[in-house]
């Protein structure tokens, strides 16, 4: 058994060689990333890091701007498009790989089953985007056209379980500042009469530029106008039509796929399609972006999910110590507000929707949040995510085209990311571009994911929290100490959250831990620093019982000891 550790990237920026990209450019201005650039060689450092799997966002054909007229492919209305590149959720064919991302366009089927083959043949398993709470406006699919959206809906009911969408019984006004012009041409306006419902469940035909108006809502058999009134026996046709696409890519050798929006789509849909999926294909894994945790519960044991977001919980705190000044000890209300799920949790600090930690909005620095990282890591059973990028210590500076300056790597546009772009070195993955400061946040992410996807203490450990046994002692406002145990092994994790001072504390392990690792009192434990700088100790257990261990911390750092009797 090993831990999950995710290395998620966005295709269409991983390889992407263009230094000096311009605002708002082209493809061919400011290029584009491949699937071929996930060569043997690369796929192998990201194995090496200690990542057991890697999330490839933006495979499937989405809407874009761009146009490949001589293989029949029409660029999309720029009014319903948001950047030149398009989102990587406003799908337009589940069933067809996005031609950018291709060598050569007309083999870009093939080149995903070769990717598929060399993620597993560097040991990686593959995962994919789900997104099934909405597609793009102008959604048709060229591979299986008669699995399309709508063929036989009745535009005229605003609800019915019979319709694949939702509709207004307005024409369709969309914002002003819409994509009206790309490269100063206006675009030719869109006509949609009546009006589809939003992703984001606006059912309004006057939509705002803050709106999902670039996607249109799947119906489920949710009638969100009527008290929610469900109406899902017989099962709505969207239900069979999204299970078949998971299916299909399972097929394919897809092992896991992250699920768009998942607590959007009733917990009854996955409860069928999960299940269906995992009767052909039972080891596929199902990861939930969602964020109300009243739901959590549901939609692992009733829709079968294997990991959920731990975005409204661990994330949110993390942040909140590192750029609010909240209390270190607040983590502890995460895992107690778990209710015994910690397991089923994927635990990050980055993503493609969330600020990059070395933003000026954001931590500014990204050793700020080397503890935090520690924690999410470390904290329990569950999975850890890593956006590329991240370690190191990419800023996502500027406005890019769609994407403004917000501190986030644009989904939107054609551009780079400058920092990781120093690692990739044009292919060579070598971090040959990196200054020292970028090799060494590297090589601390390195360390701390091998050491959490192997050792046995966080992959199967139980978890021991050190607070209550040294309230009063330590800073709990900056430090967080605790435990993973099996046997009677076990890794001690303290961090400082503190980012100018350090700390100097004698850390208690009560008598109740070593009772519960079946380690006897009387004896003695050796504990030896695994990740961060410390001295290795001999210590009588009733010691650490009585007085504690001597720590000695600097600003935002940690300190892993590894205890054996």
């Amino acid at each position: 058994m090993s831990l999950i550790s995710i290395y998620q990237v966005l295709v269409r920026l991983f390889g992407n060689n263009v230094t000096s990209p311009v605002f708002n450019g082209s493809r061919e201005e400011n290029g584009v990333g491949k699937m071929s650039a996930f060569t043997p060689h690369v796929l192998k450092q990201i194995r090496e890091m200690g990542f057991t799997h890697i999330w490839y966002t933006g495979l499937i054909e989405h809407a874009r701007c761009t146009a490949d007229l001589e293989y029949g492919l029409q660029g999309g209305n720029p009014r319903i498009i948001k950047g030149r590149a398009g989102s990587p959720y406003a799908i337009t064919d589940y069933y067809d790989i996005d031609p950018d991302i291709a060598v050569s366009i007309p083999d870009r089927q093939a080149e995903f089953d070769d990717l598929v083959r060399r993620t597993h043949e560097a040991g990686l398993k593959m995962v994919i985007d789900f997104v099934p709470n909405h597609v793009a406006r102008q959604y048709h699919s060229d591979v299986r056209p008669e699995t399309d959206f709508g063929r036989n809906d009745h535009p005229e009911w605003h609800f019915s379980p019979l319709n694949d969408f939702y509709y207004t019984g307005e024409q369709l006004h969309l914002p002003e500042c819409s994509g009206t012009r790309i490269d100063g041409v206006k675009a030719a306006d869109y006509e949609e009469n009546p009006a589809k419902v939003t992703g984001n469940d606006q059912f309004s035909a006057w939509p705002s530029v803050n709106d999902w108006y670039e996607t249109v809502k799947l119906n489920y058999g949710v009638d969100y106008q009527n008290n929610r009134n469900c109406q899902f026996e017989p099962h709505p046709v969207v239900w069979q039509k999204m299970t078949d696409i998971l299916c299909y890519w399972a097929a394919r050798g897809v092992d896991a796929f992250r699920c768009d929006m998942a607590e959007m789509v009733p917990v009854e849909f996955w409860e069928f399609a999960i299940a269906e999926v995992k009767k052909k294909y039972s080891d596929i894994q199902f990861i939930a972006e969602i964020y109300g945790p009243a739901a959590y519960k549901d939609y692992i044991y009733r829709g079968g999910f294997d990991y959920l977001y731990d975005k409204v919980g661990l994330y949110d705190t993390l942040r909140g110590i590192i750029c609010n000044g909240e209390p270190a000890s607040n983590l502890t209300r995460c895992w107690q507000n778990l209710d015994g799920i910690d397991s089923r949790m994927l635990r990050f600090l980055e993503n493609h929707d969330e600020q990059r930690i070395a933003s000026r909005f954001f931590a500014g620095n990204p050793r700020k949040a080397i503890p935090a990282m520690i924690v999410a890591a470390t904290l329990n059973q569950g999975a850890v995510m890593v956006y590329f990028g991240q370690e190191v210590g990419e800023p996502a500076d500027g406005a890019t085209g769609f994407s403004g300056d917000d501190g986030r790597t644009t989904i939107f546009d054609y551009s780079n990311v400058p920092e990781f772009q120093k690692w990739y070195n044009g292919g060579q993955a070598d971090g040959a571009l990196l200054s020292t400061d970028e090799c060494e946040l590297r090589d601390f992410y390195c360390n701390l994911l091998r050491l959490a996807s192997t050792e046995r203490c966080f992959t199967e450990g139980r978890f021991y929290d050190l607070m209550w046994a040294n309230n009063g002692t330590l800073d709990a406002s900056k430090i967080y100490a605790y435990l993973r145990h099996v046997g009677t092994e076990a890794m001690l994790v303290v961090v400082n959250f503190d980012q100018q001072n350090a700390k100097d504390f004698q850390l208690r392990i009560p008598d109740h831990a070593f009772g519960t690792m079946g380690v006897p009192t009387n004896g003695k434990v050796s504990l030896k620093a695994v990740l961060g700088q410390a001295p290795d100790k001999n210590i009588d257990v009733q010691q650490i019982i009585d007085k504690g261990i001597d720590i000695c911390l600097q600003p935002r750092s940690g300190v892993i000891y590894s205890i054996k009797v």
